[in-house]
């Protein structure tokens, strides 16, 4: 850098500044996103537990919405509606749906291993960044000790 250049580091060093926080930010949204991934596999597992352990004849608590639930006798067990995917539901027998069941959970594992290693690569990203904000930062005082010094030798 030039004796002039100190505007132009500090604005590099701005730039880098900003550059840090849009990525710290992207990694929590992703972070957030892993999370809700989460609870969904969270839902996925206690309704194929609940699938496992229900015959016909059981009686379930059903929720209703607005936390409001009705007692049901399920009448057949190897009638149950799935969710397959673009608002489509199908019926299915008990181990086909808690198949079908798996394969969605593994489906948001491939998503959380790929949120996960785009998290990874922001946050290798942020670290070279914060090492280019260091190094620039460095240069700038020792830029800032040379003018210091050249100015009291000029002063001599």
């Amino acid at each position: 850098m030039s004796a002039g250049g100190g505007g132009q580091g500090r604005q590099q060093l701005q730039q880098i500044t900003q550059a840090i926080e849009a990525i710290e930010e992207e990694v929590e949204e992703v972070k957030a996103e892993i999370e809700l991934l989460r609870q969904e596999q969270r839902d996925i597992d206690d309704a194929a537990d609940a699938l496992d352990n229900l015959d016909t004849s059981t009686t379930v608590q059903m929720p209703l919405g607005g936390g409001t639930y009705v007692r049901a006798a399920v009448e057949d067990i190897d009638e149950v509606i799935v969710t397959v995917g673009g608002g489509y539901a199908a019926e299915q027998n008990q181990d086909d749906a808690t198949e079908t069941l798996e394969r969605k959970k593994e489906r948001i594992d491939d998503q959380i291993d790929s949120l996960q290693d785009e998290a990874t690569d922001l946050e290798e990203e942020r670290g070279e960044l914060e090492s280019q904000a260091q190094q620039l930062q460095q240069q700038m005082q020792q830029q800032q000790m040379q003018q210091l010094q050249q100015q009291q030798q000029g002063d001599e």
